[in-house]
C-alpha cells in the first residue's frame, strides 16, 4: 500500500499541494480516486459522479495529470460508489473513467487555487439534483413536468417481445441516463416487465421522458416506461432476473448463475454489447447528461431519437442493441413420443421464427432437434415454449450445442424424423419489416385467426375448431372487417395443439387460415 505523498509546485506565490497518483488498491475511504480523466472535463462533471451516492463534500481536480479526487460526506456513501462502478464502468464525455478508494481519508485543499470555483460547482450541481435547479431543457413542476417528491423508481414493459430482453440490456438502456441501483425482471399477465431504481429520481424523469414508446430493436420490444408508487426496491439474489449493483455479495439463489461468472462479459468493458455491425459508430456525437458523467447516443432514423436507420438492419434501435449471439439449434426433450411427428413442431416453433431443419432423434424419439433461421429466432422459442404442454407433456427447450442439424445420407434408415423445411412456404417471417414480427405473444388459450374468406361465419369456425375435439369458449370477429376473429378454447395446451392443426387448413375460396397466439382475451 503506497504511503500518503505531495507533489509541491509554486503558483501565484504560494506553495500548491496535490496529491501524487495513487496506484495500489486501498481500504475503504470517503475519499475516492478517479483516473483516465479526459483533459478537458468540468468539476462538475467529475462531481455528478457522486452525487447519485450522496453528498459530495470536496473534490481535486488534476486535469494535468488526468486525474481527480472525490470525497463523499460519508464511508458508506463511497463504498456504494465503488460497488456500483466496480460492475458498471463510468463514462465521462464518453471516455471510461476508472474509480478506486484513495489513501487519503480526507482532502484538504482549502489553500489550493481554483478552490472557489470547485466550490460553486460543489453547489450547483448538489442543487439540481436537489431539485431546486432544473437541467437545461427539462421541465418543471409549473411547467407541467417532474414534480417534487417523484420516485426514483420506473416500471418498465417490454411491449411485442420479438427479440428477447435481458437485465443487462435494460441497465446498458437505462444507466445512460444516470445510476441505476437496482433492478426486478419478472413477466406478468403475459408481458414482459421490470422495475429500475435509479440513485436520483431526476434520472428516472429523464429516462421516462426519453425513452417511453421507443423500441429497443427495430419494429419491436418497444418500451413503456411509467413512475412505480414504489420509492426503493427489495433484492434478495444477484442473478439474471435481479440485480442489486450496490450488493456484490447477494446470492445467487436456487439454480442461477452466480453474480461473479456473467458480470465480467456483462459489464467488464465500456459498451456492453458492442454492436457487430458496421458503421455503428459514425452516427451523431453523444449528448452529454451531466448528471450521471455519463452519455447517450441520438440517431438519425425514421423510427426517431435512439434509433439506428433500419437499413442496416432491421432490426435495430438503441446504439449497441445486437441480439445475444448464440446457437441457432434447440434441444427439445420431454416430448410425447407416440404423439409428436416433424411437421408439428414445425408448425408449434414456427410461431417464433422460421424453422429450418426438425429432426427427431432416431434412439430417443421424446428428443428432437430444431434448427431455427438465426440465433435470435432460437431464444425466443425457448423463451416462450420452454416448459408449455404438449400432448400431456411439460416440454423442455434449450440451446443445443450442435449448429447445425444435419440431414440423414443417402440409404440412412431415418423413418422420416429428419425434416428440411428450408424452403417451406409456410413461413412467417421472410418478408423483412414483416407485421408479423410485431404480433409474436406468449402460448395463451386465446387464438388470433386471420386470411378468412368473406363468407365464412363464427358457426363455421366454432364447428371447426369443435369438431378437432376442443372446447370453444368464446368468439368474436374483428369489428372492422370479417377477416380476423379471436377464439377462446379452453386451456393454453388445447390452444396450442388447435394451433398445430388447424394453421394452414384450406377454408376454400383459395384462402388458408393463419392462426398465431393472441394477446388479448374475448
Amino acid at each position: 500500500m503506497s504511503s500518503r505523498k505531495y507533489v509541491t509546485h509554486r503558483a501565484n506565490g504560494t506553495d500548491d499541494k496535490t496529491y501524487k497518483a495513487e496506484r495500489s488498491p486501498s481500504a475503504p475511504s470517503r475519499v475516492l480516486h478517479v483516473r483516465k480523466v479526459p483533459i478537458e472535463v468540468s468539476e462538475a462533471e467529475v462531481i455528478s459522479l457522486g452525487v447519485p451516492f450522496g453528498k459530495v463534500t470536496n473534490l481535486l481536480l488534476l486535469k494535468g495529470k488526468n486525474q481527480a479526487f472525490i470525497e463523499m460526506a460519508s464511508e458508506e456513501a463511497a463504498m456504494t460508489m465503488v460497488n456500483y462502478y466496480t460492475t458498471a464502468t463510468p463514462h465521462v464525455r464518453n471516455q471510461p473513467v476508472y474509480i478506486q478508494y484513495s489513501n487519503h481519508r480526507e482532502l484538504k485543499t482549502d489553500n489550493l487555487p481554483n478552490q472557489g470555483r470547485t466550490q460553486a460547482a460543489l453547489q450547483a450541481v448538489t442543487a439540481m439534483h436537489s431539485g431546486n435547479m432544473s437541467l437545461s431543457g427539462t421541465a418543471t413542476a409549473s411547467d407541467g413536468g417532474m414534480m417534487p417528491g417523484q420516485s426514483p423508481v420506473l416500471r418498465i414493459i417490454v411491449e411485442n417481445l420479438y427479440y428477447p430482453v435481458s437485465l443487462e440490456v435494460l441497465h446498458q438502456i437505462f444507466s445512460k441516463f444516470g445510476t441505476v441501483l437496482k433492478i426486478i425482471t419478472f413477466t406478468k399477465n403475459n408481458q414482459f416487465q421490470a422495475l429500475l431504481q435509479y440513485a436520483d429520481p431526476l434520472n428516472a424523469h429523464h429516462a421516462k421522458v426519453a425513452l417511453d414508446g421507443q423500441n429497443i430493436y427495430n419494429g419491436c420490444c418497444t418500451l413503456r416506461v411509467e413512475f412505480s408508487k414504489l420509492t426503493s426496491l427489495n433484492v434478495k439474489y444477484n442473478n439474471d432476473k435481479s440485480r442489486d449493483f450496490t450488493r456484490l455479495d447477494l446470492p445467487s439463489g436456487d439454480g442461477q448463475p452466480a453474480l461473479e461468472q456473467t458480470m465480467q462479459t456483462a459489464f467488464g468493458a465500456p459498451g456492453i454489447i458492442s454492436s457487430p455491425y458496421p458503421g455503428a459508430a459514425g452516427f451523431a456525437p453523444a449528448i452529454g447528461f451531466p448528471q450521471a458523467g455519463l452519455s447517450m447516443q441520438t440517431m438519425p432514423g425514421a423510427l426517431g431519437p435512439l434509433t439506428i436507420p433500419s437499413a442496416m438492419t432491421g432490426r435495430m434501435a438503441i446504439h449497441g442493441m445486437a441480439p445475444t449471439a448464440i446457437h441457432s439449434v434447440l434441444l427439445v426433450s420431454n416430448l410425447n413420443p407416440d404423439t409428436i411427428s416433424p411437421h408439428e413442431l414445425f408448425i408449434l416453433f414456427g410461431v417464433y421464427g422460421d424453422v429450418h431443419r426438425v429432426k427427431i432423434l432416431f434412439n430417443k424419439k421424446e428428443n428432437a432437434l430444431i434448427q431455427m433461421a438465426d440465433a435470435t429466432q432460437a431464444q425466443l422459442a425457448m423463451n416462450h415454449l420452454n416448459g408449455q404442454r404438449l400432448y400431456g407433456k411439460v416440454i423442455r427447450v434449450t440451446i443445443s450445442k450442435h449448429q447445425t442439424v444435419q440431414l440423414p445420407r443417402e440409404g440412412q434408415e431415418d423413418q422420416g424424423l429428419t425434416k428440411d423445411y428450408s424452403g417451406s412456404p409456410l413461413h412467417r417471417f421472410k418478408k423483412p419489416g414483416s407485421k408479423n414480427f410485431l404480433n409474436i405473444f406468449p402460448p395463451s388459450a386465446t387464438l388470433h385467426l386471420s386470411n378468412i374468406p368473406p363468407s365464412t361465419t363464427d358457426d363455421f369456425l366454432k364447428d371447426l375448431f369443435g369438431s378437432s375435439g376442443y372446447a370453444v369458449k368464446a368468439f368474436k370477429f374483428f369489428l372492422k372487417d370479417r377477416k380476423m376473429a379471436l377464439i377462446q378454447l379452453g386451456s393454453v395446451e388445447e390452444a396450442i395443439q388447435a394451433l398445430i392443426h388447424l394453421h394452414n387448413h384450406d377454408l376454400g375460396e383459395n384462402h388458408h387460415l393463419r392462426v398465431s397466439f393472441s394477446k388479448s382475451t374475448i
